[in-house]
C-alpha cells in the first residue's frame, strides 16, 4: 500500500500565491509544507526536508522550474521524489514538455484553492 501524502516542498516566487497555497495545504488540509521562494532556496532546503512530493512553479526569476528540477535531481535522496509543476503555460505541448522532464502532473494557474489539495492527492495516488 502506498504511503499517504504528507510532506510537500512548495517552490513559488509570488508571495500572494504562496500565501494562498500555504493556507490551503497546511492550515486547511493538514499537510506539512516547506515553502521556498526560489529554486536556489529549494536546493538548499529540499534534502533536509525530505518531501514526499515537490510542487514547483515553472516561471521564476533566476532558476526557473525546469532548472530547479534538474538541480533537485542531482541529489540521490530526491531522484525518485514526484514533482508537480504549477504554471499558467498549460497548452498540450507545454504539458507534454513538463512530463518529459519528469513531472508526474501539472496544475494550471490560476489554481482553485478549494480543489488544490485534492488535485495533489489525486496526482499522488496515480503517480506510478
Amino acid at each position: 500500500m502506498t504511503p499517504e501524502l504528507s510532506r510537500i516542498l512548495y517552490v513559488e516566487d509570488d508571495p500572494d500565491i504562496q500565501a494562498i497555497a500555504m493556507m490551503v495545504l497546511e492550515t486547511i488540509s493538514g499537510f506539512t509544507v516547506q515553502a521556498c521562494s526560489s529554486g536556489k532556496e529549494a536546493l538548499e532546503k529540499a534534502v533536509a526536508f525530505q518531501p514526499d512530493l515537490i510542487l514547483l512553479d515553472v516561471m521564476m526569476p533566476g532558476m526557473d522550474g525546469p532548472e530547479t528540477l534538474k538541480g533537485l535531481r542531482n541529489f540521490p535522496e530526491l531522484q525518485a521524489t514526484p514533482v508537480v509543476f504549477m504554471t499558467a503555460k498549460v497548452q498540450p505541448q507545454e504539458v507534454q514538455g513538463y512530463i518529459a522532464l519528469g513531472a508526474v502532473g501539472v496544475i494550471a494557474k490560476p489554481f482553485d484553492p478549494m480543489t488544490l489539495a485534492q488535485e495533489l492527492r489525486d496526482i499522488w495516488a496515480r503517480r506510478e
